[in-house]
């Protein structure tokens, strides 16, 4: 089904509302998933509509839950997040952390008992639109095995930077810690499609093309040992400093009866308390044309920055609209279906 970026956020919000989310909240949900197909990465955009109002349905995640401040210390805080939507609970966090870096230099906001929040980009960047230097780190369920083991223990546990680069859009790393992200398996089991044998091992511990053996078996960290370290550091700034859930205490948003209890780290860097935001910007243009200026290898056209593809995707998806994979569209359609929502996904795409 190939449908307008505003069309779907419009029926993603409605889908949201129905389920007793307010307007404001499901307009945030809808936007923060439908920005994530923009960019290009359909592993964290509308595919988890589903999810989250199956989560929300069974309380797991609820809609109406409000996070609150348990320490409130000048430049850091502490939030409880009370199992509320993980996008309106990052959102104000990031909010709160760039207020208090306007203050301080530096904003830090730790948050625990929350939820999946999407890609975590969006949430930096909300930081670099402010003159920021944003970073947001999460744990997550147990996806990969500790280095040397076989049994999944360790999140994947993904971080963002984003930083403003002057008359270029942010610069923004958004990544988890395996080889990929288990969105990326999710998304091949919808298409029907085969998976490199490099992403993940099987229940029996062979590699594996099978997307459904593979989330039945253990995704691989990225660059081997290093990638289960970064992961375990991860969950220490996310789970252990916030007093959240750590390793296996943590439950994904496919696991619709089970709390979450992931927890955030949120950090905001005034860039004006260190110099001229002008200067940095100055020198983050210098950054951008001199790695892009570096000669190319074999095979490649162009040399982007962090964050360009993405920014890219997003102008060109913005006008030609978004195709979704037909088990995504139906996924959709039947949560609309149950929750009395009489006009179909077809007729918001033919708008």
């Amino acid at each position: 089904m190939h449908i307008h970026a505003g069309a779907l956020r419009q029926f993603v919000a409605d889908l949201f509302g129905a389920a007793d989310v307010s307007p404001d909240d499901a307009a945030l949900v809808a936007d923060t998933l439908v920005r994530a197909d923009l960019w290009g990465h359909s592993s964290h955009g509308v595919l988890r509509a589903a999810w989250y109002l199956d989560r929300l349905a069974s309380g797991a995640m609820r809609g109406r839950a409000k996070p609150e401040p348990i320490v409130d210390a000048g430049a850091i805080a502490l939030w409880e997040a009370h199992d509320a939507i993980g996008q309106v609970t990052t959102r104000a966090a990031m909010l709160d952390a760039v207020r208090r870096a306007q203050t301080h230099g530096v904003g830090v906001v730790s948050v625990r008992n929350s939820n999946h929040h999407g890609a975590l980009g969006y949430f930096t960047r909300m930081a670099a639109e402010q003159g920021c230097i944003g970073l947001l780190t999460t744990n997550g369920s147990p996806a990969m095995a500790p280095w040397g083991g076989r049994r999944k223990l360790v999140g994947n546990n993904p971080w963002s930077i984003a930083a403003p680069a002057g008359r270029h859009a942010p610069m923004m790393l958004d990544i988890a810690n395996t080889v990929v992200a288990r969105g990326k398996i999710f998304l091949a089991r919808q298409k029907g499609q085969p998976i490199p044998d490099h992403w993940a091992i099987d229940g029996d511990g062979r590699r594996t093309t099978d997307p459904v053996r593979a989330l039945e078996g253990v995704i691989l960290p990225m660059a081997e040992h290093k990638g289960y370290a970064i992961s375990m550091m991860m969950d220490v700034l996310s789970g252990v400093l916030s007093g959240s859930g750590i390793l296996a205490d943590v439950s994904g948003p496919y696991q619709a009866a089970k709390r979450s209890r992931c927890g955030h780290l949120v950090l905001a860097l005034n860039i004006a308390a260190f110099g001229p935001l002008e200067a940095f910007n100055e020198r983050m243009e210098r950054m951008v044309a001199e790695t892009k200026a570096v000669p190319l290898a074999e095979g490649f056209e162009e040399v982007f920055y962090p964050g360009e593809i993405e920014a890219r995707n997003e102008a060109r998806f913005s006008i030609e609209g978004i195709t979704l994979p037909e088990q995504t569209a139906a996924d959709l359609q039947t949560a609309a279906t149950r929750l009395g929502i009489a006009k179909p996904l077809a007729e918001y795409a033919s708008r």
